[in-house]
């Protein structure tokens, strides 16, 4: 098995990957709050710890792999004080908070699919651990790091930082915060400023609530991941992933309640993706700035200048590290389009290709020329996950591809051996470690006729201007994985993922 080394956020350095037990690696990522739509920011975690759970089982191990979904509210400490996201929206919306949850967690799952994300082994849900949430709160209160105030729990991060490196992971100063952190409704509650909540109690307005030993309340945020991170991968486990934002507070927090909880660090390696940027600002709400996945399939957005195919996005994102920023512009995108059509079209070249080369090669420097750039993409995968260096070299490699095709260059020029290692490396890093798949999609006749119908339903449904039948058939068939658009001119184009 090849050493593999990646970048432990905790000690940000470069190590060797060694797992707790050999030959199995637990896996944790952060899933998403399903108040709403995911958008492209959220794109970037999902698609990069799809590549480290491909690559991890492409090195031979077996991996157990967690995501989890927040759908218990979604307590803030840094922020709006007690608002609880589901809740919220659920009232907005008028649906029932886990009528909510379901409609934005399949979403949440199209998408991933149309990025060809593969299904991780467990989803556990926040609400589907609420006993093990408060178990876990009552003994960190025990062992005397939390306590109860008017039917809330909080840490008690002073303490705690009296004998363990509060701050590490962030780079967070504790006096710092105590100084900084922003007045917030029931801070008067708190012993410290940077206390955080494990347990809040439910206001009367609250929809979602639950009975626990001191009240009718709900879970802070930041517990949720270290029980259920906890019961599904052991009080210590092998990397923990997120997005950058997540390290504080949230990571930060749970590396503190479970260090008291199971009297160890609980995660090895920590890692984090970046952000997408729009002129430089992080993609995120408060911004107003966001693009979800149903506008950028479609290309209903004022920042989109057409609609873009979900490979296209994920080979967006994994031609940059996952540890740099990524700005996004329709120029890039536009660009990553033609440069994947351009890669899988040489892809699709060389699987009908047959060698007749043999022992040895016919042209020694070009043979070991395709060797090198063929083994230099294990090289670099093991060097931290560097996809953008894998992409690089599959592009040095396909104008030889066309060359041979071509006749520029002999069938035979290649040893057999080099030419199936040419062939083994882009069907695995191409197809199953970075998990491409053909922009091209076979349809239907008959399927186009339905579609052709209800578009001309649909645009006389405009023309009546009965809006909402016209919505229903737009967001039904987006749900379908059938993304309209209308065009300037006023017809009506849509493309199937």
């Amino acid at each position: 098995m090849s050493d593999l080394y990646l970048y432990n956020s905790y000690t940000r350095q470069k190590e060797k990957f060694e797992p707790l037990l050999p030959g199995y690696v637990g896996l944790y990522v952060c899933g998403p709050t399903v108040s709403g739509e995911s958008h492209m920011g959220h794109a970037r975690p999902y698609i990069t710890f799809d590549v480290v759970f491909r690559y991890l089982q492409h090195l031979g191990y077996k991996v157990r792999y967690v995501r989890n979904i927040t759908d218990a509210g979604h307590f803030e400490e840094e922020g709006r004080e007690a608002e609880d996201k589901v809740s919220s929206k659920a009232q907005l919306e008028r649906l029932e908070p886990m009528e909510l949850v379901q409609k934005y967690t399949n979403l949440f799952h199209w998408g991933m699919h149309l990025f060809n994300c593969l299904d991780p082994n467990i989803e556990p849900a926040a609400t589907g651990h609420i006993i093990e949430q408060i178990s876990m709160i009552e003994d960190i209160m025990k062992k005397g790091y939390a306590y109860a105030v008017n039917g809330s729990v909080y840490f008690d991060v002073r303490k705690y930082a009296e004998h363990y490196p509060y701050g590490k992971l962030s780079g967070r100063v504790l006096d710092d915060q105590l100084e900084t952190s922003r007045e917030l409704e029931g801070q008067e509650e708190k012993r410290n400023k940077a206390d955080f909540a494990l347990w809040k109690k439910a206001p009367p307005q609250h929809i979602m609530r639950w009975q626990s030993p001191w009240g009718e309340g709900f879970p802070g945020w930041h517990i949720e991941c270290s029980a259920m991170s906890s019961k599904y991968l052991g009080p210590s486990f092998d990397i923990h992933g997120g997005g950058m934002d997540l390290q504080f507070p949230h990571h930060e927090s749970e590396i503190a309640q479970s260090t008291i909880a199971h009297g160890n660090s609980p995660v090895r390696y920590w890692m984090h993706n970046n952000m997408i940027t729009i002129n430089g600002k992080k993609m995120g709400k408060s911004y107003n700035n966001v693009i979800k996945l149903t506008e950028l399939f479609s290309g209903n957005h004022p920042l989109l200048e057409q609609r873009y195919h979900p490979m296209v996005v994920r080979f967006y994102i994994l031609q940059t590290h996952y540890r740099s920023t990524l700005d996004f512009s329709n120029e890039a995108l536009q660009a990553s389009e033609r440069a994947l059509r351009r890669l899988w079209e040489a892809y699709e070249v060389l699987q009908k290709l047959v060698s007749k080369g043999k022992e040895v090669a016919k042209d020694a420097a070009l043979d070991e020329q395709v060797s090198k750039l063929c083994r230099e993409c294990d090289e670099f995968m093991n060097d931290d996950f560097n996809t953008a260096k894998v992409i690089a070299n599959l592009f040095e490699l396909a104008p030889i591809i066309n060359s041979i095709k071509g006749g520029q260059i002999a069938d035979d020029a290649l040893s057999a051996d080099t030419f199936k290692l040419l062939q083994q490396t882009f069907k695995t890093y191409l197809e199953d470690v970075l998990g491409m798949k053909a922009l091209q999609v076979e349809q239907n006749n008959k399927l186009d006729k339905v579609l052709s119908l209800l578009i001309e339903i649909r645009k006389d449904a405009r023309t009546r201007k009965d809006f909402t039948t016209s919505d229903q058939i737009r967001n039904k068939l987006a749900e379908a994985g059938v993304l309209l658009k209308d065009e300037k001119d006023g017809s009506i184009s849509y493309t199937v993922e």
